[in-house]
């Protein structure tokens, strides 16, 4: 009955959802006046005219659960025909039933199967009680719902005879759901873990590292370490063991290619992980408190008060379905208590201090009405709500243009000076580091390999990997001559390579790069620094 009903109500679903127009009108009409009938009462009306047995029951029960599956199908299907994967079918000529069924559907398998897995214990008890009403299966049939209703019939001499039956009935429902869920994880890949273990504090290794005596730390960060967990007692390990500081009023720019653990290494900070990993070690000190110990409710205090966070997709962070201004005035209204006339007058304050035109109007936009820009500068003016002492800023100026990227960056810089905040800079772009911060960490394969002064760096770089990236800028390029690169690529967590992780693309690297791990020694982790600094100034 369910299979019937998932091929049937997925198919006309992923059709009106794709086409809309009148079809979607006319069938999700259809499917309101259906699903209003109560579930038995509509299947007594359709055994009544076909008559009762295993096929009429299967039939009727199908059809019921097939308006289940059309809804959600629909549903799901209009938001993803606006995702550009989808764009980029069409362009790619790809047929309207391919679109359809290679692209969208497999991305509706998670709610698909939690959905058939619901539907197959519905199922169960729908057919069950019409057995037991004597409109299901024939007589002489096997069926718990039948069985029930001849325990009924014997209950006054035998008063436990429902019992297996009815034991049967519940035990399948409820292995049903537990089947869904344990698929939806394994298909669609989603693993789904307990509140409160994307910081795993029970399990973490507590860091040996006191608090920073020196008050011009703002934030410490020592030996944090981020796994991904693949089976008992398995896990990846995606951020190793890193270190730093961020000072009172100072620019820390972070840079290293894509995958080198630079985002992960910002939302470690706020005791944070991106699912399913944990943070598995280290500390992050703020005002002499280890972030990553705290309880969940004093950790929610001090996110957006005194730390906040510009993320690089400010479309993917905004809610679709609140205002802009609404989600602004809920950091001020959680941590300074400001009433709601409040909230509002300094929301639209920062809009317009952000370069928001029309602040006052744009308040009550939805983030899809709001350009690239605009919604970017509208994520600043939201982290900023409650003047946090600290601002991590995650690739801030990804996907903008060239221009706006530097209002962007000009903007932070003012807000920065205005409100005394120590900003941890996430970037790729070496010529805003070089401009914008006092000092720089390079990051390679989940490490920070070379860390110091910005301008010491950038002058005489010490590790082999920040001066590859450096020459990978196209700065100084004669014009017509090929841009200089870095020969291969980043590895992947499971495929780090011993000793120096860089070793494998590095020009300078000798037979000690490839054994044993590599220490941080004096902001560089490279075992012939000395030796390349001296050749560089010789």
């Amino acid at each position: 009955a369910v299979l019937i009903a998932a091929a049937a109500g997925v198919s006309i679903g992923l059709f009106v959802g794709y086409r809309g127009g009148a079809w979607d009108r006319i069938v999700m009409r259809c499917a309101d006046v259906l699903q209003s009938i109560p579930t038995l009462v509509f299947a007594f009306a359709i055994i009544a005219v076909i008559g009762r047995g295993l096929t009429p029951a299967t039939l009727a029960v199908a059809f019921i659960f097939s308006i289940a599956y059309i809804r959600i199908t629909r549903g799901v299907a209009l938001r993803e025909r606006e995702r550009l994967y989808v764009d980029a079918a069409k362009v790619a000529g790809l047929s309207t039933p391919r679109i359809i069924f290679s692209e969208i559907l497999p991305n509706l398998s998670g709610p698909l199967i939690i959905e058939t897995s619901l539907l197959l214990g519905s199922a169960q008890l729908v057919i069950a009680m019409l057995s037991f009403l004597g409109l299901g299966l024939d007589a002489d049939a096997p069926d718990w719902g039948g069985m029930l209703n001849e325990a009924r019939l014997y209950q006054g001499i035998h008063p436990l005879l429902a019992v297996p039956s009815g034991l049967a009935i519940t035990l399948s429902v409820l292995l049903f759901n537990l089947l869904g869920d344990s698929l939806r994880d394994i298909v669609a890949g989603h693993q789904q873990r307990p509140h409160g273990t994307r910081r795993t504090r029970a399990q973490r290794d507590r860091s040996t590292a006191a608090p920073p005596s020196d008050p011009s730390i703002a934030l410490a960060m020592h030996q944090a370490r981020v796994e991904f967990p693949l089976g008992p007692n398995r896990s990846l390990r995606i951020l190793d063991n890193v270190s730093l500081t961020l000072h009172k009023g100072e620019t820390f720019g972070l840079v290293g290619e894509s995958g080198s653990g630079k985002s992960i290494t910002a939302l470690a900070m706020l005791g944070l992980a991106p699912a399913p990993g944990a943070i598995t070690a280290g500390s992050v000190y703020v005002n002499g408190r280890d972030l990553l110990g705290l309880p969940d409710a004093e950790l929610a205090r001090i996110r957006g008060g005194d730390i906040a966070m510009i993320f690089q997709d400010p479309m993917a962070a905004f809610s679709p379905v609140h205002t802009i201004g609404e989600q602004m005035m809920r950091p001020l209204r959680a941590h300074r208590n400001a009433s709601k006339a409040e909230a509002r007058d300094r929301a639209i304050a920062l809009l317009s201090r952000v370069g928001v035109v029309n602040a006052a109007r744009r308040f009550d936009d939805y983030p899809h009405q709001l350009s690239g820009g605009m919604a970017q500068r509208a994520m600043i003016a939201m982290a900023l709500m409650c003047e946090p002492k600290i601002l991590l800023a995650d690739e801030p100026t990804t996907a903008l243009d060239v221009t706006v990227q530097a209002q962007v960056l000009d903007l932070l810089a003012e807000l920065q000076a205005e409100f005394g905040m120590a900003m941890l800079l996430v970037t790729h772009d070496l010529g805003v580091v070089a401009e914008t911060c006092d000092r720089v960490g390079v990051m390679y394969a989940g490490q920070i390999v070379e860390i110091g002064d910005a301008h010491g760096v950038f002058s005489a770089p010490r590790h082999p990997y920040t001066r590859a990236l450096m020459a990978s800028a196209s700065t100084g390029v004669r014009r017509g001559a090929r841009l200089p690169t870095i020969a291969g690529r980043v590895p992947p967590p499971w495929a780090w390579p011993s000793g120096c992780r860089f070793h494998p693309r590095c020009a300078h690297a000798v037979e000690a790069c490839r054994k044993g791990d590599m220490a941080l020694v004096d902001g560089v982790r490279c075992a012939r620094s000395d030796e390349l600094l001296e050749t560089v100034a010789s």
